[in-house]
């Protein structure tokens, strides 16, 4: 059905455990799995005149999230390892993390984008502009929510 699911992650334990039901999902479809971290482009600072000298640079700024996107799809990539799932970690940069994840499955060739979602509902959704939202709402392949509610009390 599916051959290649792409599965956010930003660090978050909402999509860690996302990340673990989308490698069981393409365990269970024989599917490889993308992993992929949107970081925020760099921003040079503003209203200054003379950059502080504890400001990282750009390169500085680069390097830091490239190694925090390898640490952030680590539990994905990890978790395929174990259950025998072809797996490639991506690391990218964008302003728009919602546009940058459509842009990425479509490059390449995903079929499915697995992400999660707090289960917010209402206000707290509208008022989140929720990156979730963003890409059911831009993508022209299929996107799986994986929901997470944090028990009885939810609201």
């Amino acid at each position: 059905m599916y051959r290649k699911i792409l599965i956010t992650t930003d660090g978050s334990a909402v999509s860690s455990k996302t990340a673990c039901a989308g490698v069981a999902l393409a365990e269970q479809l024989g599917a490889e799995v993308l992993a992929l971290f949107v970081a925020p482009e760099y921003q040079y600072p503003i209203y200054v005149e003379i950059i502080p000298p504890s400001y990282p640079s750009e390169d500085e700024y680069r390097a830091a999230m490239l190694r925090a996107g390898k640490e952030h799809t680590k539990d994905v990539v990890d978790s395929c390892a174990r259950r025998n799932v072809r797996c490639e970690a991506l690391t990218t940069f964008s302003e728009s993390a919602a546009l940058k994840i459509v842009e990425v499955a479509q490059h390449n060739a995903c079929d499915l984008i697995f992400m999660g979602s707090h289960g917010r509902s209402g206000w707290g959704q509208l008022l989140l502009g929720s990156v979730t939202n963003k890409v059911l709402s831009h993508s022209r392949i299929p996107v799986l929510v994986h929901r997470l509610i944090n028990g009885p009390d939810h609201k």
